[in-house]
C-alpha cells in the first residue's frame, strides 16, 4: 500500500482544489481497504475516503489525518449480473455494460467518479439512478468492524441519499453489485425527455444501447459535464446544487414568489416526488435569481455551459469557490425563498 506524507489532494478531485492531506494511503485490494481503515479508528486518527473525486470539496488547508485512496480493480459479468470493485472507474464500467449488450446503466455514461461513491449518492442522471439496478452493497462497519452485505432494501435510497450518505462514518463501500437487463441490444426505456427528444423518440421508447450512451455523451459535454483537462467548464463536481424538493405549503409560496418576480404567466419547472411534495429545478432557480452562465468575474465561476456547475478557471482557492456557492444560495433565497443545498461532500469548510 503506497503512502505518501503532506501529500496534496487537490490532484485527486475534479475541482483541482484544496490542501494536502498528513498522509495519503493508496489501497488496490480489498484487504488494504479494510486494514487502512481499522488502523485509524484504532488511533483514533481522522479517516477521509477518496473515490474519483468528483464529488469532494476540500478546504485550503488540507486535511489534518489520513486520507485513503481507494484504488481497487474488479469488474465481474455473470450473465445479467455485475459486481464492481469500490475503484473502479464509473464511466470506464458502463461503457464495458454497453458493450456486453446489457441495460440499465448507459444513461449513466459520462459521470466522473468511482463505481464505489454510486450507492452513497444514489448517482442519477437522464432518467436513471442506480438505486433501480443495485441489488446489494458489500461495505466494511466500522461500527460492527467487519465486512457486511447490505441488500437493495436496506440502503434507504432516495433523491441523491442513502443510508450511506446518513451514516458517513460508519459504512465504506467495497463492491457493489448490479443487476441489469438483456434487452436486444436495446435500452431500457427512456424516462427522461431530453433525451427522448435529442433522440427523435418518444418517452418509454427503447433505443441501441450504444446510441443511447453516445446522445447522453454529446448532452453532457455540451453542458460541461465530461471531464477535459483543458475545458476549465469541467473542473467542478457536476451539479454543485440538488433540485429542492418542497412541500406543499412550500411550493405555493415559492409560486406566489414567481409570478411577483416574473409574472404571473411564468410557471416554473415542476415534478411530482415523494409524500405529495414537488421537485423543482435549481439551474432554474439560479438562472432567473440572476447567476447566468459565467457568472462571476473572479478565478471561481459559474459554468460557461451550465449555470449549476461551479467551476475552478485555474487559479482558484476553495474559499474562492465557497464564496460564489454561497452568493448564488442567498441570491437564490432573497429572490424565491428556496434555500439550496450543496451536492459535493465538503470536507474541513461548509457553505
Amino acid at each position: 500500500m503506497q503512502e505518501l506524507h503532506d501529500a496534496p489532494l487537490a490532484p485527486l478531485t475534479t475541482f483541482r482544489l484544496g490542501g494536502p492531506a498528513a498522509r495519503l494511503l493508496t489501497a488496490t485490494t480489498d484487504a488494504e481497504v479494510i486494514a487502512a481503515v481499522r488502523e485509524a479508528d484504532a488511533s483514533g486518527t481522522p479517516l477521509l475516503v477518496i473515490g474519483g473525486g468528483s464529488n469532494l470539496v476540500i478546504g485550503d488547508k488540507g486535511f489534518d489525518g489520513t486520507a485513503l485512496r481507494i484504488a481497487t480493480k474488479g469488474f465481474e459479468l455473470s450473465g445479467t449480473s455485475l459486481e464492481l470493485a469500490a475503484g473502479e472507474v464509473w464511466t470506464d464500467a458502463v461503457a464495458r455494460t454497453v458493450e456486453a449488450g446489457l441495460a440499465g446503466i448507459e444513461c449513466l455514461a459520462g459521470i466522473p467518479g468511482s463505481a464505489g461513491a454510486t450507492p452513497i449518492q444514489n448517482v442519477g442522471a437522464y432518467g436513471q439512478e442506480v438505486s433501480s439496478t443495485i441489488t446489494e452493497v458489500v461495505a466494511y462497519d466500522r461500527r460492527t468492524r467487519e465486512t457486511v452485505t447490505i441488500p437493495n432494501t436496506e440502503c434507504a435510497f432516495s433523491y441523491r441519499h442513502s443510508r450511506f450518505k446518513a451514516e458517513p462514518d460508519r459504512f465504506v463501500v467495497l463492491r457493489v453489485r448490479f443487476e441489469l437487463e438483456e434487452a436486444n441490444g436495446l435500452s431500457a426505456p427512456l424516462k427522461y425527455p431530453e433525451t427522448a427528444r435529442a433522440m427523435g423518440v418518444e418517452q418509454g421508447d427503447r433505443v441501441p444501447l450504444s446510441a443511447a450512451r453516445e446522445t447522453v455523451l454529446g448532452l453532457r459535454a455540451g453542458k460541461g459535464m465530461v471531464l477535459e483537462p483543458e475545458d476549465h467548464d469541467t473542473w467542478s463536481a457536476g451539479s454543485f446544487f440538488t433540485n429542492p424538493i418542497l412541500d406543499p405549503a412550500a411550493f405555493q409560496d415559492f409560486l406566489g414568489r414567481v409570478h411577483d418576480r416574473l409574472g404571473p404567466d411564468v410557471t416554473p419547472p415542476a415534478f411530482p416526488a415523494e409524500d405529495g411534495r414537488t421537485k423543482t429545478s435549481a439551474a432554474w432557480l439560479i438562472d432567473r435569481a440572476g447567476f447566468t452562465k459565467g457568472y462571476g468575474s473572479g478565478p471561481a465561476r459559474i459554468s460557461t455551459k451550465h449555470t449549476l456547475a461551479l467551476t475552478n478557471r485555474g487559479a482558484a482557492t476553495t474559499e474562492d469557490l465557497l464564496a460564489l456557492a454561497r452568493e448564488v444560495v442567498a441570491g437564490v433565497h432573497a429572490a424565491f425563498g428556496v434555500t439550496l443545498v450543496n451536492e459535493p461532500v465538503t470536507v474541513g469548510v461548509s457553505l
